[in-house]
């Protein structure tokens, strides 16, 4: 598991390349817009801090992703001028793919099961380094950053709420917060239709959802499960979980565009629908990659 030192240097290391993102007001609380980093999404945070580690990059990076960390591992590669290949489910929303083309990375598409499999074939072929979406110490302690500025800019705060799915985010804002200020609760936010966090935090033991299930949510980057690394801190450190509808996430992306003009896709709204819930706390804003067509039909309405 992480530690708060890790959360710190990771903080020093990614500064200079990612936005430090405001605090802003909205409905019962405070939201915290992730979305307004240079690839649309917190991941840039972790895969900044996973790739600047790395002590063998000649050969490139590899990854597996549903959009958001495929854009992020793309966009530090370029930094560091290094080749990336990245695994896509053929459910991802074109504009994530497109967007993870335009960053220079070489980009393959596999059904929603095989990405992991192929990823791994990638690295033994290329003698490439696997840079995962979660299951990392250096991507947990990336996006533990997001922990520390939130206990900077509110000191006073009661609660955060957060995305979960694969729970690096979680796994790393929670180790921040609690090492800090343990009096502090961490909310997990979940698809009603991908609540396997919340089964497994109520049965005591890592449960399982077969990814067809968890497929079925709008929320397209929390379709993941979580990694016995991230099930540890999750089992540790987060308080309690709220399950949102379908219905309940797509409202709070009509809300933030409307009320906060900030655009956010349906995974990146999913703490703000779980924080209208609560009643306030921080939620975090993860992601914006939203498609379109989809936002242009809820707008509509």
């Amino acid at each position: 598991m992480i530690a708060l030192p890790e959360i710190r240097s990771a903080a020093a290391v990614i500064a200079p390349h990612v936005v430090r993102t405001p605090l802003l007001p909205f409905g019962p609380g405070w939201i915290k817009p992730e979305n307004l980093q240079p690839i649309g999404a917190f991941k840039l945070r972790g895969a900044l801090n996973a790739l600047a580690r790395l002590e063998n990059r000649a050969n490139g990076v590899v990854a597996y992703s549903s959009g958001n960390h495929a854009q992020a591992v793309a966009f530090a590669a370029r930094l560091h001028g290094v080749p990336a290949a990245i695994v896509m489910p053929d459910n991802t929303p074109a504009v994530k793919i497109e967007a993870t083309k335009a960053l220079g990375a070489e980009v393959f598409i596999v059904g929603i099961t095989e990405r992991v499999e192929r990823a791994e074939a990638l690295v033994a072929e290329r003698g490439a380094a696997l840079i995962p979406p979660f299951d990392h110490p250096d991507v947990i302690a990336g996006q533990g950053t997001i922990g520390l500025e939130i206990l900077d800019d509110l000191p006073g705060v009661e609660a955060v709420v957060v995305p979960m799915s694969g729970g690096g985010l979680i796994s790393g804002v929670a180790t921040a917060i609690k090492s800090l200020r343990p009096d502090v609760r961490v909310i997990g936010a979940e698809p009603e239709l991908a609540a396997d966090i919340a089964e497994s935090l109520k049965t005591g033991e890592l449960v399982r959802w077969d990814p067809l299930k968890r497929a079925q949510t709008a929320a397209d980057a929390l379709r993941d499960e979580p990694s016995e690394l991230t099930w540890a801190h999750i089992s540790k450190y987060v308080d309690d979980v709220i399950t949102v509808s379908e219905d309940e996430i797509l409202k709070a992306v009509t809300d933030l565009a409307r009320r906060a003009r900030l655009i956010a896709e349906p995974s990146g709204a999913v703490a703000v629908a779980a924080q209208a819930k609560l009643g306030g706390g921080v939620a975090i804003v993860s992601g914006g990659n939203v498609d379109p067509a989809l936002l242009v039909r809820l707008l509509a309405t």
